[in-house]
């Protein structure tokens, strides 16, 4: 936030309570509104990223309706605005109702200021963090990696590492588990390279059947086999002057590892039924999950065709090494498919962002993407549950603790200044405030590695 003080809105009818709250966050901007009337007033000219909201406004000070409508009306023109609606001690229905309708939290009088506090306290950490998300998200317009997005240093530096070798005619191998993006990756090679007017050709050795992926590859003469009836040129012709993509390396046939080692040492092609040889001119990037050491010691792998493949490695981190990077692709799915789906109104619940933080994401991106998207098109309400997700929350990760919020915050706090220094340790430092020596212990007793 930009404001030496944060700005809070106090909706509340009482007087005794507004000079109380106002008295509670002294350290804050406050602004007080006594009905929904002055309420959206407030919201409309000040954009307050926290209200805290008082059900029992007049002229029903004694149910909800009113409270209840100031809410969706606030939500409505500030959907990012964190509500923290404040309950009678009965009134525990209409909290969950509230909550149900997009409040970011709920509390229950008699107001104890250090509890109050926290709620609030941590309310605006998720508005700054989701700002910065889509700050970021924003700023991926200018990088030159066509989608990617990240915030993360250990994939900074694989974006990095790509611009640096995209221009060299070298062929690069991309390690990384499914679902990392290893595609996307090797685009972004080629749209940086000298080759990017010529064709990208990408194929998935994993997915075409042996007996048809040398046809695949290398094309066919008409009558070469049952179904040849016309000459047809292979993807690696295709590709000639661009790159060709092999994907799942690693599933290749022996036969054909032999074949396509052939082609890379003398950079011509025999289709299928042919024997002419066709010169080409193709840079060559494969991608596996798999270990191909571990595969050439079981003798599945040609040794002699790895160390043509792997002029330069490059190791995707697994999305849940990248601290922070679940969070933004999160807020980039929802806005992608809730602009799609015509439902762009809607929000990451606070246990959404809890469980979006804390699960493993085995299938990394694609996952995350695919349950977003499902999550988009099924949510009734307007704020995507962790259920939405068909993600558990761990009661351990309660953001009450207040252990778990300082170790989360330095964490969050570290990952930051390190990606917006680009890794370098001497800035980062300067930035947080702290030593060298003392960031390196703080690095290493989060597990963050340069």
């Amino acid at each position: 936030m930009s404001d030496t003080k944060r700005r809070l809105l106090v909706v509340e009818d009482d007087p005794g309570l507004q000079r109380q709250l106002r008295w509670n966050f002294e350290n804050h901007d406050v602004l007080i509104a006594g009905d929904r009337s002055s309420a959206l007033d407030q919201v409309r000219s000040a954009r307050p990223p926290v209200v805290t909201l008082d059900l029992g406004l007049p002229p029903d000070p004694d149910g909800a309706s009113e409270g209840l409508a100031a809410l969706e009306e606030i939500l409505s023109e500030a959907p990012n605005t964190k509500v923290i609606v404040v309950t009678g001690n009965e009134d525990r229905e209409n909290a969950i109702r509230s909550v149900g309708l997009g409040a970011y939290d709920f509390y229950q009088k008699p107001i104890d200021p250090t509890t109050l506090g926290l709620i609030v306290e941590r309310a605006f950490h998720l508005y700054e963090l989701e700002e910065e998300n889509r700050r970021l998200a924003g700023d991926r317009r200018h990088s030159p990696l066509d989608g990617v997005i990240t915030g993360s240093p250990a994939m900074l530096q694989v974006c990095r590492t790509i611009e640096k070798v995209a221009p060299a005619d070298v062929g690069v191998l991309l390690y990384g588990e499914s679902g990392t993006g290893k595609e996307v990756l090797a685009r972004a090679l080629h749209h940086l390279s000298p080759r990017a007017r010529a064709p990208f050709i990408a194929i998935n050795c994993a997915a075409i059947p042996e007996n048809l992926l040398e046809s695949e590859l290398f094309g066919h003469e008409k009558g070469a086999f049952t179904g040849a009836v016309k000459q047809t040129p292979g993807k690696i012709e295709l590709a000639d002057g661009g790159t060709l993509f092999l994907d799942e390396i690693g599933d290749l046939a022996l036969a054909l590892q032999v074949k396509l080692l052939r082609f890379l040492q003398q950079r011509v092609v025999e289709r299928v039924g042919g024997r002419k040889e066709i010169p080409v001119d193709v840079r060559v990037v494969c991608a596996t999950h798999q270990d191909l050491t571990e595969l050439i010691s079981q003798n599945r792998f040609r040794e002699d065709l790895f160390y043509r493949l792997s002029e330069l490695v490059i190791t995707i981190p697994p999305l849940r090494e990248r601290y922070g990077d679940a969070t933004l692709l999160a807020q980039h799915f929802l806005v992608r498919y809730g602009n799609e789906q015509g439902r762009s109104f809607l929000g990451l619940s606070q246990d959404a962002l809890n469980a979006i933080d804390a699960y493993e994401w085995p299938g990394n991106v694609r996952e995350l993407e695919n349950r977003m998207k499902r999550a988009v098109v099924m949510t009734d309400g307007k704020r995507i549950t962790s259920g939405d997700l068909d993600l558990a929350t761990d009661p351990e990760d309660d953001p009450l603790n207040l252990k778990k919020v300082r170790e989360r915050a330095e964490y969050q706090a570290l990952q930051r200044a390190l990606s917006q220094v680009g890794g370098n340790i001497s800035k980062a430092a300067k930035l947080l405030g702290v030593s060298r020596p003392t960031l390196y212990d703080l690095m290493s007793q989060h597990g963050i590695k340069m």
